[in-house]
């Protein structure tokens, strides 16, 4: 029996024909799923093959099945004897159990007790600590209290005058260690939020805070006043105990900056001062050197001597300095900011910013720099100058100058000595605009740039407007080139459309001479005028848009052939009308006595007369390339 149960463990499932398209071992694993034995084997064989090698594999299992009881028969018989008895045993067994399981329940329950006893005591016990380390940090304030009205000589009741004259008996070193015991306190109030006697004590509490703010205020001004880095240094050092380095910044700020800033930054000294705002800007940045030199050394070491520490956390520039200067900058002289007048903008704004930069290279560090960058001051500061404003009024300056070009388009320039037509003349006068000193402004670099290729693109539509009316619609049914139809004056359009005056072989010749030549000028001017002002913004990746670039310029040529074509046919036309001379020659000549001529015909100085009356006209228009070009077509 024991070597069947064996046989059968190591070969639970029978074997089968070696042609089964499956491994019978599959039925075996613990995460057999039939959907997916089903797929696996639908790609080796067809269903119908499955389904024959499952049947086949039923049979050899019933078969295996009969065996195997065949086999164990007289065990089978046997199974309900050797059961006799068994139900005599279980139930011997049975009270023994019950009693064994009574006990396991009596022991659990009593454990259970314990644990709930032990608990209880713990929560107890951890109830007790709390109201022990409770009370010691309440024994703990009032000891810190009363050592410091001891060191402060202020009575427990003091009132306002007596904290005022405690607060001046101080010196440094008495408030550096009333400043330390002062931290402490702070450390086991903020623990003892919420208790009665904290309430009770909480005004003596207040009577010292007030005492220790008065000597330092006092102590801060006196090392300001007399230009002691030692007090400045012990100052600093117990506002910094205290968490209250802010109040160092602020004091500063109202006692030294402010004055200063009131009578600096106003619309008086501005008129008085001989470089007017930039004169103003100078005498802030004066400021700094006058007033800031010894908090520098004291806080950031950049200009101390040999001797002393530096007192770390601060930043008086950024958090008393530039504050201020914005605050009075808003109140007293808010006009700087107006973009109305857009070249008194553009000068303000240019001197503000180099004033910015000024006052960041005074910062002393790297993060100093980006804690002023970051400041809310810096961002309102910056915010107030209205760029948008200001770039819609140049946009509107330019972009109204060309479309004025563009209604008389093929006017002749009379003060040009590089194009020929008024539109072109204006079209390059308004690209140098947009990028010169006088306009351009770093922050809306991205913006000059759209309305420089907003301005190709609206003379490569003029090129090709004019394009399809000559050479495509001859019929002249198409509208002007490069504006629409004006209105009357009032609002109305008119009942009958004017007809466009005719494009002139000339106009022709010198819209495509300055169509090349700004192209050409183009990749220069960005090359020397544009890509130095891009770097200055900080763009690195300037590929790009010298890519967008030469798009415009392609849409500006690409119809310069076109006209190349028209001019050829023109005079070509004008030219062939004297070859029908030709004809009468062999009629002068036929059946008379004259000569063999020896000279030209009359009709080739006809012929080649436009050709040299245009070459002629235009020889200071066309290149040599374009002339090149048309001739030997």
């Amino acid at each position: 029996m024991v070597m069947m149960a064996t046989d059968a463990v190591r070969n639970p499932l029978p074997s089968g024909p070696s042609t089964l398209c499956f491994n019978k071992e599959e039925f075996m694993r613990d995460d057999f799923d039939v959907d997916k034995f089903v797929v696996e084997c639908r790609r080796r064989v067809p269903l119908e093959t499955l389904r024959d090698d499952l049947s086949v594999y039923l049979k050899v299992l019933k078969t295996a099945m009969i065996e195997l009881i065949n086999k164990d028969y007289a065990d089978f018989v046997n199974l309900s004897t050797n059961l006799v008895g068994m139900d005599k045993a279980i139930s011997n067994l049975t009270v023994p159990l019950e009693h064994f399981q009574e006990e396991v329940l009596a022991a659990r329950s009593a454990m259970d007790e314990a644990i709930s006893t032990v608990e209880e005591k713990l929560k107890k016990r951890a109830e007790c600590r709390d109201k022990k380390a409770c009370v010691q940090r309440l024994m703990n304030i009032i000891h810190c209290v009363e050592k410091m009205e001891k060191l402060l000589r202020i009575p427990p009741e003091a009132d306002e005058e007596q904290i005022k004259q405690s607060a001046s008996e101080l010196n440094g070193q008495l408030i550096e260690r009333v400043a330390t015991e002062f931290n402490k306190l702070q450390f086991y109030v903020n623990k003892s939020k919420g208790l009665p006697l904290l309430e009770q004590i909480r005004p003596r509490i207040s009577a010292i805070t007030t005492t220790l703010q008065f000597s330092l205020e006092g102590s801060f001004r006196e090392g300001l006043e007399r230009k002691n880095p030692e007090i400045l240094r012990q100052c600093l050092r117990t506002y910094a105990t205290i968490d209250k380095m802010k109040d160092a910044e602020q004091l500063f700020r109202q006692y030294t900056v402010k004055p200063y800033m009131e009578e600096v930054i106003s619309d008086q000294f501005i008129k008085t001062n001989t470089q007017g705002l930039r004169g103003m800007y100078h005498k802030i940045l004066e400021f700094i050197p006058l007033h800031c030199k010894l908090i520098k050394e004291v806080t950031s070491g950049s200009l101390q001597s040999t001797s002393g520490e530096v007192v770390r956390g601060y930043d008086f520039l950024t958090n008393a300095v530039w504050p201020e200067i914005v605050s009075n900058v808003e109140g007293n002289i808010p006009f700087i900011f107006a973009p109305g007048n857009p070249d008194l903008f553009h000068e303000r704004y240019n001197i503000s910013m180099e004033f910015v930069d000024q006052f960041e290279c005074q910062c002393g560090s790297q993060a100093s720099v980006k804690r002023l960058r970051a400041h809310p001051s810096f961002n309102t500061f910056m915010s107030k100058w209205s760029l948008p404003v200001y770039f819609q009024i140049r946009f509107q300056e330019v972009a109204g100058s060309f479309e004025n070009a563009l209604l008389t388009p093929f006017n002749v320039t009379a003060d040009s000595k590089e194009f020929h037509l008024h539109s072109t003349t204006v079209l390059w006068s308004c690209l140098c605009k947009c990028w010169s000193d006088d306009v351009f402004l770093s922050g809306l670099c991205h913006r000059f740039w759209k309305l420089t290729l907003q301005l190709l693109a609206r003379y490569s539509n003029w090129i090709e407007a004019v394009h399809a009316k000559e050479l495509t619609e001859k019929d002249g049914n198409s509208a002007d080139p490069g504006v629409s139809n004006p209105g009357t004056g009032s609002g109305d359009p008119p009942a009958v459309a004017p007809r466009p005056a005719p494009v002139t072989l000339g106009q022709v010749v010198a819209m495509v001479a300055d169509a090349h030549r700004v192209d050409s000028k183009v990749t220069a001017f960005f090359t020397e005028v544009i890509k130095p002002k891009l770097k200055t913004t900080g763009c690195q990746d300037s590929a790009i848009l010298e890519e967008s670039l030469q798009e415009s310029q392609t849409s500006i040529t690409k119809h310069l052939p076109g006209f190349g074509e028209y001019i050829v046919k023109d005079i070509t036309a004008q030219c062939s009308v004297h070859l029908k001379l030709v004809n009468d020659i062999p009629r002068l000549y036929r059946r008379t006595n004259r000569e063999v001529p020896s000279k030209t015909s009359g009709y080739l100085n006809s012929l080649l007369k436009p050709l040299k009356m245009f070459l002629d006209e235009h020889k200071t228009t066309i290149s040599e390339e374009m002339y090149r070009s048309w001739v030997m077509k």
